[in-house]
């Protein structure tokens, strides 16, 4: 059998750490990157004596979080010790929630090259991180306890993906709700956001699910491809060579783009969950539930809605900017005052997007200056190499594009006399070209287009410069 006789089911666990000031169960602060060890206390590093308390923000973030992607969120929940070792974790065990989470039963909708998929949740649940290794060559192994009692959200998602693609979509729409509701400032560069990928493979048409690998603590969209990508024609080869795939934990080596066992996959017995007995349950009214529901934003899928109902913008343009939020509020602010609001997107999508981390809260670009650009490339008076060009120079530093293109001599040529004493030199400057187009091979217009746009600096009008080239060929 081909690798194409099987199929993947993946299901994703993502932890996000909440936007809060102080730990989930203590006053520590939260701040990314202080020195070692300067951010915990008793209670955090589970001391003997030290009593835990909710931080009541952290419950109205999940809470907000659960609304956004449609759960249900339970009235009365409750939370649970997850036992395990390990040296980061210093009380030997975690607050979690087990069989009674704050948010259950929700769904996000993501694009795929098939169209719109519903991707099920499982459950959102409130956790405290544990605390951080550092490896120190030639000096062992360090504990930065700074971590301990982060508060995090887990989201779980049901087994309903089937790609790499439908997983990175996923996680890309889970991440822009959690920007927009500002639950998480989401910096997967600094451990804000991560994601377990649970993976498993069966061949095309069987029902029962084959069994599942987890590949742990993946902290950017790249990675999450690969080791899916990697992991299933691992598994799959263990299928057709008719080996047992055997469930375990298993993390993703970046230099190699490989997978490799940790540990044998835990089950829930293995953690011993019982009732944390120094919490009381969790207990979220209907005031506070429609308090919280009043504080969720325009969310990506209906910001998308708009786009495409307004601005005719396709369905994955549309999709693609509403993924970040500043570049949204951009498009939209330039948009209401654009006569060529589609190209503004595409000068969006293609030139500003791919320098974006997505954490940005504002882009220092005026509105009015992306409306010009597109303008001027809908009236013809930049060519669309040249307005991409502009948009990344008024990125870096913001100024009238109009003033800039002018002072650098960048409108684009469409003076017919000029374009035509433009195009008979570059004939004659390329007679063996020019000779083979008119003999038939016209590819060789490409040739002598190109050569026009070099002599011209790009500023060329591409499509009155084509017209006028086969007219004197």
């Amino acid at each position: 059998m081909a690798i194409s006789d099987y199929e993947m089911v993946i299901g994703l666990e993502v932890h996000a750490e909440l936007s809060t000031e102080t730990k989930i169960f203590c006053g520590c602060p939260t701040r990314f990157g202080a020195p070692p060890n300067t951010q915990c206390c008793p209670v955090c590093m589970g001391l003997p004596g030290s009593l835990p308390v909710l931080n009541e923000k952290v419950v109205r973030l999940a809470v907000k979080a659960g609304l956004a992607m449609n759960c249900t969120i339970a009235p009365l929940s409750r939370q649970d010790r997850k036992n395990y070792f390990y040296p980061d974790l210093p009380k030997a065990y975690q607050i979690s929630q087990y069989d009674r989470p704050l948010c259950e039963n929700g769904w996000l909708i993501v694009e795929t090259p098939q169209g719109e998929k519903r991707v099920g949740i499982t459950r959102i649940h409130i956790e405290e991180d544990a605390g951080k290794l550092v490896h120190m060559e030639g000096k062992g192994t360090g504990i930065d306890c700074n971590r301990c009692g982060v508060p995090l959200i887990e989201i779980v998602s049901e087994p309903d993906m089937r790609s790499a693609a439908e997983a990175r979509a996923y996680l890309q729409k889970l991440r822009a709700i959690l920007l927009y509701t500002g639950v998480s400032d989401v910096r997967m560069n600094e451990g804000s956001l991560r994601c377990d990928v649970n993976l498993s493979v069966r061949r095309r048409g069987e029902q029962r699910l084959g069994e599942r690998c987890e590949i742990k603590n993946l902290n950017s969209f790249l990675h999450v491809e690969k080791a899916i990508a990697y992991e299933f024609s691992r598994q799959a080869a263990l299928l057709e060579e008719g080996e047992a795939i055997l469930q375990q934990t298993r993390r993703f080596e970046p230099a190699s783009g490989k997978t490799s066992p940790m540990r044998s996959k835990e089950n829930a017995d293995d953690y011993r969950y019982f009732p944390e007995p120094d919490l009381p349950p969790i207990e979220v009214t209907e005031k506070v539930l429609a308090l919280l529901e009043k504080e969720i934003p325009v969310l990506p899928d209906a910001r998308k809605a708009r786009y495409r109902q307004c601005w005719q913008l396709p369905s994955y343009t549309a999709g693609r900017i509403v993924e970040n939020r500043a570049a949204a509020d951009l498009f939209e602010a330039a948009a209401e005052n654009c006569r060529y609001p589609l190209l503004a997107a595409n000068l969006l999508l293609s030139a500003l997007l791919p320098k974006l981390t997505g954490e940005e809260e504002k882009i220092l670009i005026a509105p009015a200056h992306l409306a010009a650009l597109a303008d001027m490339q809908g009236e013809g008076r930049l060519n669309s190499g040249t307005a991409r060009r502009l948009l990344e120079r008024i990125f870096e530093q913001d100024e009238d594009p109009a003033a800039l293109a002018e002072r650098e001599g960048l409108f684009q040529l469409s003076d017919e006399t000029e374009l035509r004493v433009l195009a008979q030199r570059v004939i004659e400057e390329n007679a063996p070209a020019a000779a083979d187009y008119r003999r038939g091979k016209t590819a060789a217009l490409s040739s002598l287009m190109g050569a026009l746009m070099r002599r011209s600096a790009g500023r060329a009008n591409p499509q009155r410069m084509q017209e006028i080239l086969k007219e004197l060929l």
